[in-house]
């Protein structure tokens, strides 16, 4: 197991991939920049290729500084898109915002208590599924099998592999060396976390999963695809 030792951070990196978010985009850093937080922000938004004028959205935002802006000429996946943010960030730590209202950035603080203490350098924000949250039956379950797949491989107990709320240093991200261009990143970094001896300190957090009608875009392949990526990084590293 991994040294645990104080870290000392001044800021934080959010890299917000989006694809075809102009609806959402907007509302979501606006929640995201009002919340208090024990450190700044940097704000990266990857626009992966969106076809609907997404980054139209948010120009003022870019022209004064706020929000940082990259562009994918073509949709990549948002595996990609993380990868290019993880690639540009400046921050201490990272962590990662999906555009699509189903989580509360004021989660953030709790999660980066326990990497600035020095408690964990790894920290995940886990979702309960309440009734009133849940996408759909199948989803919650294929979620929970995940984390029971995860936590016997890597003898562990995680209940959320597939949270968007992950958070660490973000040299401890690029050491990760992902490579996944889609949702598999989600489980390839849980894996690598793990892999390299890394235990996450969960921290429960809120969530409003969003219907197929709102743009929902996982689907029951990618679960498939999360199965394979931690099993072959548990047993060849990558």
């Amino acid at each position: 197991m991994p040294e645990q030792r104080e870290t000392r951070s001044e800021l934080l990196s959010v890299v917000v991939p989006v694809y075809n978010e102009r609806r959402t985009i907007r509302d979501s850093l606006d929640r995201l920049r009002k919340t208090e937080l024990p450190l700044p922000l940097e704000v990266i938004v990857v626009d992966d290729g969106s076809t609907d004028n997404t980054s139209d959205a948010i120009a003022d935002l870019v022209a004064d500084g706020s929000v940082r802006l990259i562009r994918h000429r073509r949709n990549r996946g948002k595996g990609a898109a993380i990868r290019t943010g993880l690639h540009v960030a400046t921050g201490d730590l990272l962590t990662i915002m999906d555009a699509d209202l189903e989580y509360d950035p004021s989660d953030y603080g709790p999660l980066i208590e326990p990497i600035t203490s020095g408690d964990a350098r790894v920290s995940y924000g886990t979702r309960s599924f309440g009734a009133h949250t849940a996408f759909s039956f199948w989803y919650v379950i294929g979620n929970r099998a995940l984390g029971l797949w995860t936590s016997f491989l890597f003898d562990t107990w995680l209940s959320d592999v597939e949270t968007c709320f992950k958070m660490a240093e973000t040299s401890l991200w690029r050491s990760l060396a992902l490579r996944s261009d889609g949702f598999g990143i989600e489980a390839e970094a849980t894996a690598k976390f793990l892999k390299a001896g890394h235990r996450i300190h969960e921290v429960p957090i809120r969530y409003r999963a969003r219907s197929r009608e709102e743009g929902k875009k996982l689907r029951w392949t990618d679960g498939l695809e999360a199965v394979w990526i931690i099993l072959r990084v548990r047993l060849l590293g990558r």
